[in-house]
């Protein structure tokens, strides 16, 4: 078990964190490209961020309910 979370871990922070990592709608793209570079960078990383508060919290929650769970199994 401890061995399949580090896994995933490491693989979803490779995921968010890799330098081709784009988390905008066609909106805030058009918005990005009108800034230029270094605002659109920052704009594109605090999207990231955002992003990773509510699938942290999700994750949480799903893991102690499955961990709740399988007591009960046994």
């Amino acid at each position: 078990m401890k061995k399949t979370f580090i896994i995933l871990l490491l693989v979803f922070s490779g995921i968010v964190f890799s330098p081709q990592a784009k988390a905008q709608c066609s909106v805030c793209t058009k918005t990005a490209s009108q800034m230029g570079e270094k605002p659109a960078k920052g704009l594109n990383q605090g999207i990231l961020y955002l992003m990773f508060a509510p699938f942290a919290i999700v994750g949480i929650v799903g893991y102690q309910w499955w961990r709740g769970n399988k007591e009960y199994e046994a």
